[in-house]
């Protein structure tokens, strides 16, 4: 059996100093020291094509703040995969521009791009934005982590970076781990519980202390969709079932 490919993950950006050692713990630490994924954290000034190393300017028709410029993103993605084509990127790659105004982040997303992705790059805006002829021309992907609006693509490279890791083959060291994830059934996750049985007077729930796990399994079905009727009930819209 032909073991899966390297992940290479190159992330973008005007401060690569953000990143410090963020990719230096847990399961991505064990995935890159595994050989499961490779990432590069990329400064964009580093092909910047003017002596002061701009990559930002300011935008036409005015208005306030800064627009970040194409030619060195350009540069960065055809240094990375050759072309600034997105039809003849290589199979496999994807470009992802990280902004507000992107398809919102959801764990089917991070398991496409883990079962269908072998390089990812990915654009960190900052400012008012990036120069719309990047989106145009080579990005694949816009994608948004959420409806609010931060000081630039770093956090979410690192909350996309993490999401599609551990969905790698072998990252979590257990096959079934990602599975019985929160939002892979469609529901939220159910209340876990370990050592010592009581605490503060709260003991944990007979049923997961009786061994019988066809009840422990039906137990937290129920309660997984408790909690998301009372948190997400968004997320119900496709449930059919009844608890009970």
């Amino acid at each position: 059996m032909l073991a899966a490919p390297v992940m290479r993950i190159d992330v973008l950006t005007i401060f690569p100093e953000f990143f410090g050692q963020v990719f230096d713990f847990g399961i991505i630490r064990r995935a890159r020291k595994a050989d499961i994924v490779q990432i590069n954290v990329i400064d964009i000034r580093d092909f910047a094509v003017d002596k002061h190393k701009m990559t930002d300017d300011r935008p036409f028709g005015g208005g306030d703040g800064m627009v970040m410029k194409p030619e060195p993103i350009f540069a960065a993605v055809e240094h990375l995969l050759g072309t600034t084509e997105r039809e003849k990127y290589p199979a496999g790659s994807r470009v992802i521009l990280l902004s507000p105004q992107g398809e919102q982040f959801r764990q089917e997303t991070a398991k496409r791009f883990a079962e269908d992705a072998e390089h990812i790059v990915m654009i960190c805006g900052r400012y008012e934005g990036v120069d719309e002829r990047v989106n145009e021309t080579l990005v694949t992907d816009e994608i948004s982590i959420g409806d609010y609006v931060l000081s630039g693509g770093e956090p979410a490279a690192i909350v996309l970076t993490d999401a599609v890791v551990r969905l790698l083959p072998d990252a979590l060291g257990s096959e079934t781990s990602a599975e019985n994830d929160s939002f892979s059934s469609g529901l939220l996750d159910c209340p876990h519980y370990t050592r010592p049985a009581e605490f503060m007077g709260r003991r944990v729930p007979d049923v997961l202390l009786n061994g019988n796990h066809a009840e422990i399994e039906k137990w937290r079905h129920e309660k997984a969709l408790e909690k998301t009727k009372r948190n997400r009930p968004d997320l119900l819209k496709g449930e059919t079932g009844e608890s009970g």
